[in-house]
């Protein structure tokens, strides 16, 4: 093997005494970790993760007949007043204490299956700083990051959902275009 070849292989150590470095300056001392640390770009340190906790889906199939009658018992339908109209709501105590609304931000309730599924598993509706889907859009354009904190989602998860919605639209103004065409 030629002494290049081993040099790179094996650098050679230099006697510097423990606690100096090499790149002794002015009397400032350092550590070859420190200098090296010193050298080396920043890297972005990745984002902690979320402290809250998952959406759970409660799927009605699988619960059972005799789940599904204690439900009913504990919770009958009744017919209270709530608001139907944004007028009617839009100036409501907040949090707003109807759930069952389709803009409430607590629970989603799926239209085909009927799956619930909890959005803040881990937070009660009086301590959720926003509840109501109407409210925030009410305050107009917000990033992907502060939705994904108000609905539980990750900023990805946003953004694919913006991005079916807008397809939805377009689809729905070209079916307005053909519309011209049907007899």
């Amino acid at each position: 093997m030629s002494e290049v070849a081993a040099a790179v292989i094996r650098p050679q150590e230099t006697a510097v005494p423990m606690g100096e470095s090499a790149n002794d300056q002015g009397g400032k001392v350092e550590s070859l970790s420190q200098a090296a640390e010193k050298a080396r770009p920043r890297r972005r340190r990745r984002r902690k993760r979320r402290e809250r906790a998952r959406a759970r889906t409660i799927s009605i199939r699988r619960l059972s007949k005799t789940e599904l009658n204690r439900g009913r018992l504990l919770y009958p339908e009744t017919n209270y007043w709530k608001p139907q109209t944004r007028e009617a709501c839009a100036d409501m105590e907040r949090p707003c204490p109807y759930v069952s609304c389709k803009y409430h931000l607590f629970i989603d309730v799926h239209p085909v299956r009927g799956a619930i599924k909890l959005n803040f598993p881990d937070l009660e509706v009086w301590e959720m700083t926003e509840t109501c889907a109407l409210d925030v859009a009410d305050r107009g354009g917000i990033t992907l990051e502060e939705v994904g904190e108000i609905m539980n989602l990750t900023r990805e998860r946003v953004r694919q959902v913006e991005t079916a919605g807008l397809a939805k639209l377009e689809a729905i103004k070209d079916i307005e275009r053909l519309k011209d065409y049907i007899l």
